[in-house]
């Protein structure tokens, strides 16, 4: 299958990689640095235990698109909008288009700007970028999306590529448990710079975690949204799957790059306002993280 990664990230970089090394035609659109070393060397997927070079496809252009049957959309939320124009002039008719973004509203906005079918999928992966060209795994790998004939066909390109598909019948409710992660997690990494297995070591974090999380489950009940799975169990969880890692946006203030924060506690602080619902933890992280992210720019 040809298939394009719009905004090669890490998350981008991980799927295309392993979709590539399972035989598909793979482009990935990112910037220039990883793009000139991935059309130079290959992209180095490394898995922790072993190394490997994987032949793709580099772009800085949006046009690369063009004749891809399916298209794994990862770019920062904040550039959904801007991204989806970029695309939608090379779309075809029936390309399979899946959300692999932060935040629970991303498919949704995506689809009203390119006008056709968006499926919003969960992504549970650790990875970071280790260099141009070079991608990092943590840990796990696990996709879950919303049924629809697109997504049977997704899945079945995904799991031969050693990539774990479940089809949900609460998908929304799986996008605001990853939310709901994230929420818990991304802005105390942020913040601190800190791995997750070592922040919660300090008193008090967990706490502020669980004041986060409860405010963000009363924005979800008001919202309609069942949330999937135990979540607090699966937030405690992280810490043993995951414990070196840093949050998506402790990487990008390390970068010195905007964050998703807007998305994640802000959307929780919005919501809540929206609803009448305090929410005074979500709105600290979230107020605590944009002043570190001004800061770092």
């Amino acid at each position: 299958m040809k298939i394009a990664v719009m905004g090669a990230g890490a998350v981008g970089c991980y799927y295309g990689a392993m979709l590539a090394r399972a035989g598909h035609d793979v482009t990935l659109i990112g910037r220039a640095a990883h793009v000139d070393a991935m059309n130079r060397d290959g992209l180095l997927l490394d898995l922790g235990t072993s190394q490997e070079y994987v032949a793709v496809t580099g772009s800085t252009d949006a046009a690369s698109v063009s004749g891809a049957e399916m298209i794994l959309f990862c770019v920062k939320s904040t550039d959904t909008a801007d991204a989806g124009q970029q695309i939608k002039p090379f779309l075809g008719n029936d390309t399979i288009i899946l959300s692999m973004q932060n935040g629970v509203d991303n498919a949704e906005r995506l689809r009203d700007v390119i006008g056709q079918p968006v499926v919003p999928v969960v992504v549970y992966v650790a990875t970071s970028m280790g260099g141009a060209g070079h991608v990092k795994h943590h840990g796990r790998g696990e996709l879950v999306m919303g049924p629809s004939p697109q997504s049977n066909m997704a899945a079945d390109t995904l799991r031969p590529a050693k990539i774990p598909v479940e089809i949900s019948d609460n998908a929304d409710g799986a996008l605001w448990a990853k939310m709901i992660l994230n929420c818990a997690y991304n802005a105390i990494s942020a913040i601190t710079q800190t791995s997750y297995g070592d922040l919660v070591k300090q008193d008090g974090v967990w706490d502020v975690m669980r004041n986060a999380v409860d405010e963000c489950i009363a924005v979800a009940s008001a919202c309609g949204v069942t949330v999937s799975g135990d979540v607090w169990g699966a937030i405690e969880k992280i810490v043993e799957t995951m414990p070196a890692q840093f949050s998506s946006t402790a990487q990008d203030l390390a970068r010195g790059k905007p964050s998703e924060i807007d998305y994640l506690n802000g959307y929780i602080v919005r919501k809540g306002r929206e609803f009448g619902i305090p929410t005074p933890t979500n709105l600290t992280l979230h107020a605590l993280t944009k002043l570190c992210e001004n800061k770092a720019r």
